[in-house]
């Protein structure tokens, strides 16, 4: 079972029937990519729950005047059957920098901008904008 793209489908299910709160199974990789994901402003809060299996509840981000998500699209590029990897100089832009890809690479997972500025590559997991 691919456990990230079951993380993603759930965001990305929950972002089209406008639900407000998410709660996914807890692993190190998705508490990486959950607070990435809040650093970026793509989503308004979170909350790791550690007993028993653990759980990471997701609070959402809505625009209050439209509501339109903050996510409008967020897709998986590297999958079990495919990897995806790429060099420090061949690191893809999303939207011309107006959307971020998050990489996987020997210094922890991280965003494309921060992969540039260390030089580093490694395996594309997702996009999202």
């Amino acid at each position: 079972m691919d456990s990230l793209g079951d993380f993603l489908t759930r965001i990305r299910n929950s972002v089209g029937a406008n639900q407000r709160l998410l709660e996914v199974p807890s692993s190190r990789t998705k508490k990486e990519i959950t607070k990435l994901l809040f650093d970026k402003g793509y989503i308004q809060n979170y909350k790791f729950e550690d007993e028993g299996f653990g759980k990471i509840k997701i609070a959402l981000k809505y625009n209050p005047s439209n509501k339109k998500s903050a996510i409008t699209e967020i897709k998986r590029v590297s999958t079990p059957g495919l990897r995806r990897y790429c060099g420090a100089d061949e690191i893809p832009r999303v939207l011309n920098g107006l959307g971020i890809a998050i990489l996987s690479t020997s210094k922890g997972i991280m965003t494309d901008k921060e992969a540039r500025k260390e030089h580093v590559g490694g395996e594309i997991l997702f996009t999202v904008h």
